[in-house]
């Protein structure tokens, strides 16, 4: 691993600072860290000096959203989100750091671009006249809630049909870039997860996936010393960013938290395809 220079390393310590704010606040904004760390870094080198740090700001996460996960939410996901991170591992170890970039790319605007068809068909249903009100934020008020009201639940198909198609793109992603960030975030917002549901639930998933990707990452050579030695320059960045997260989360309005995470992920999934 080449040593940043100064603009490389500022770079580095943003995406920390965007590390805790994404595990606290807002989790689309950490596609930009992995943004950051693959600009300044070759991919798959970037994927194993980012991994510890996102480990830290999981455990920031749970420490102050641990009451607030839907455990059955996160039972959906797993046994999809494990055969993702097995395709993705079999992935690393065959291809190159451009394809692994753009493959992520395109992985995160596709999932952007299925959440906004989603939300136009939602918008069109609703339209009609007497349709009830529905969505991903139908009970914006909520704030507290854990998870969607039983009026807005799909059908247990419709669930377990989403779970096993995010949580497979989630595992892909996560251990190809650490960018399951995405498709997780659009997962909580397509069944109408309230905030704090939302951090909650996502707070445990990635905490229990990244512990997962670990012995895979360490065996597919993506974290080494070098690795260890930068994430010890940049660690102290991430309780920062969590700190800024926790004070903003309660003042950020539900329809704008929505569209933050889509933002960052599309601007995220077009740079990762230069």
């Amino acid at each position: 691993m080449t040593d940043p220079g100064f603009l490389q390393l500022g770079a580095l310590v943003a995406a920390a600072l965007l590390v805790g704010v994404s595990k606290t606040a807002v989790s689309g904004v950490g596609a930009i860290s992995v943004a950051l760390f693959a600009a300044v870094l070759p991919a798959k080198q970037s994927t194993g000096a980012l991994l510890p740090l996102l480990l830290v700001g999981d455990v920031l996460a749970v420490s102050t959203y641990r009451r607030h996960a839907d455990w059955s939410a996160l039972l959906r996901l797993l046994p999809s989100v494990a055969m993702g991170v097995l395709l993705g591992a079999v992935f690393v170890a065959r291809v190159d750091d451009a394809v692994m970039r753009r493959t992520i790319g395109v992985l995160m605007l596709t999932i952007v671009g299925h959440h906004l068809w989603q939300r136009r068909r939602i918008r069109t249903t609703n339209a009609a006249p007497g349709a009830p009100e529905a969505g991903a934020f139908a009970n914006r008020g909520a704030l507290t809630s854990g998870a969607p009201g039983a009026s807005d639940a799909p059908s247990t198909s419709a669930q377990h049909g989403r779970a096993l198609f995010f949580g497979l793109v989630a595992g892909f992603a996560t251990m190809v870039a650490n960018a399951g960030g995405p498709a997780m975030s659009l997962y909580l917002l397509s069944v109408g997860f309230s905030m704090l549901g939302f951090l909650g639930t996502a707070a445990w998933f990635f905490l229990i996936v990244n512990l997962v990707k670990l012995p895979f990452s360490v065996g597919l050579g993506l974290i080494d010393a070098d690795a260890m030695v930068l994430d010890a320059v940049l660690v102290l960045a991430v309780p920062i960013g969590a700190f800024f997260g926790r004070a903003a989360v309660r003042r950020i309005d539900q329809a704008l938290f929505e569209r933050l995470v889509l933002a960052s992920t599309a601007l995220a999934g077009v740079n990762l395809l230069r």
